[in-house]
């Protein structure tokens, strides 16, 4: 059951982990963003590309011309579509690994 839930929640964390470091610095381009992910989180350049472009599909970021900007904010909610994608995206990562 652990590794169920941990492989299931891992994507989500990550997606926390860098919208909190998009939050503090927006807009940032994805080359500092990089940077601070490596410091902060310790994460490869790739990870976080791959985060950057997930946070992307799903309507969280904007990555324009190398500039990621937070689409959403700290308190809005996401709605039930955005959840059911959240959802979609986690079962499809947990398939992945």
């Amino acid at each position: 059951m652990n590794g169920f839930y941990f492989s299931h929640c891992k994507p989500l964390i990550r997606y926390t982990q860098t919208l909190n470091i998009i939050w503090e610095h927006s807009p940032v381009s994805s080359t500092e963003l990089v940077m601070l992910a490596n410091e902060e989180l310790g994460w490869k350049k790739s990870t976080t590309y791959t985060v950057i472009r997930s946070c992307v599909n799903v309507g969280a970021i904007k990555n324009e011309n190398t500039v990621v900007y937070a689409l959403i904010n700290l308190k809005e909610k996401l709605s039930k579509d955005e959840v059911e994608e959240l959802k979609k995206i986690v079962e499809q990562y947990g398939k992945e690994e």
